[in-house]
């Protein structure tokens, strides 16, 4: 198949807009070194020197949109507490446009990784993941009318912690029904929640996700055509792009159809946020008026990208631009789709 021409869209992604509604939260970085072992226990005894913050879960994929040069709006929910101060001025200082709900009940949720010698020696996290009051439900309800007004192009950043329910996919549903087919929900799913995804427009699990929510293995030439068609019966979702790591891609625009586009990625460090960086960039080129293929070769572009660096890194409009000169032309192959 013919590779699309992807320079002339990486102009288009500026000024997109794209809403993120999910489980925003707070990734705690910790350095330090390990000379000894603690004689309180057999663990190492970790002597800190650094420590940062970043932007976690569906902050990661707003971070994502706005290094593209997109606009990004964020709605979650996040705790009264410090680590959701400094959650909302992270989003304020990447320049992400936010409409949170704060809970009294509901702690935000961060995620300690402690890092020594290049390695991570444990993580810490800390969360509430129970059911959502009424009260915050409705609030955020109220916030999703809203703010889809304004937005055609729509990211669930599922992470299990509890803002995407039953009522969250609910309304997406009728909002789309209300505004017709300009609207467009895209959901990084969590398999956990698979059912409450019926009907949205595209899914983009990675090869376990889509794994678990199909009940098959997506290993081998066949597996990710298998589990694409499985997802399609259970979901009834109109397109699905499964992550397959080192494997590239697998685009279902529809059942029946399908087509493998290969990893543009010259060296794999590190994987974490790649999932992020795959929504955001379909997302914001779907935005820009790319059709799905033009789209998933992008954000695979993109994905290369950000693997090629150690934490969750971001891609940029030039950064794009030199991995498609580097290189160009992919061999995208058709897959053997039986529906």
């Amino acid at each position: 198949m013919i590779t699309p021409d992807l320079l002339p869209l990486i102009e288009g992604l500026r000024g997109q807009r794209v809403m993120i509604v999910g489980d925003v939260m707070l990734d705690h970085y910790t350095f330090g070194t390990v000379s000894r072992i603690s004689p309180e226990a057999p663990v190492p005894v970790v002597v800190v020197n650094d420590e940062h913050y970043l932007l976690g879960g569906a902050g990661n994929v707003a971070r994502n949109i706005v290094a593209l040069g997109g606009e990004a709006t964020m709605i979650g929910v996040i705790g009264h507490d410090a680590d959701g101060d400094t959650l909302a001025g992270l989003l304020d200082q990447a320049s992400v446009r936010t409409d949170l709900v704060r809970d009294d009940r509901r702690r935000t949720t961060r995620k300690t990784r402690i890092i020594a010698q290049n390695q991570q020696i444990v993580r810490v996290d800390r969360e509430h993941t129970g059911e959502l009051s009424r009260s915050v439900v409705g609030t955020l309800l109220e916030k999703l009318a809203h703010n889809s007004q304004h937005h055609d192009i729509i990211i669930v950043s599922d992470y299990g912690k509890g803002a995407i329910i039953t009522e969250v996919m609910q309304a997406l549903r009728e909002i789309r029904q209300s505004r017709g087919q300009r609207v467009k929900i895209l959901v990084d799913p969590k398999p956990v929640n698979y059912d409450l995804y019926h009907g949205v427009d595209i899914l983009t699990p990675n090869a376990k996700e889509a794994s678990e929510g199909a009940g098959l293995p997506c290993h081998g030439e066949d597996g990710p055509a298998r589990v694409g068609q499985a997802l399609f019966r259970r979901l009834g979702c109109q397109s699905l792009l499964i992550t397959l790591g080192a494997r590239g891609m697998a685009l279902f625009p529809a059942p029946g159809q399908g087509v493998r586009i290969p990893t543009f990625a010259r060296k794999v460090f590190d994987v974490t946020g790649a999932g992020d960086t795959v929504i955001a960039t379909l997302a914001l080129a779907l935005a820009a008026g790319a059709d799905l293929l033009e789209a998933s070769v992008l954000a695979n572009h993109a994905a290369g990208i950000v693997v090629a660096q150690v934490g969750a890194a971001t891609p940029t409009p030039d950064g794009l631009r030199e991995a498609i000169a580097v290189r160009p032309a992919a061999p995208i192959e058709r897959l053997n789709v039986t529906d």
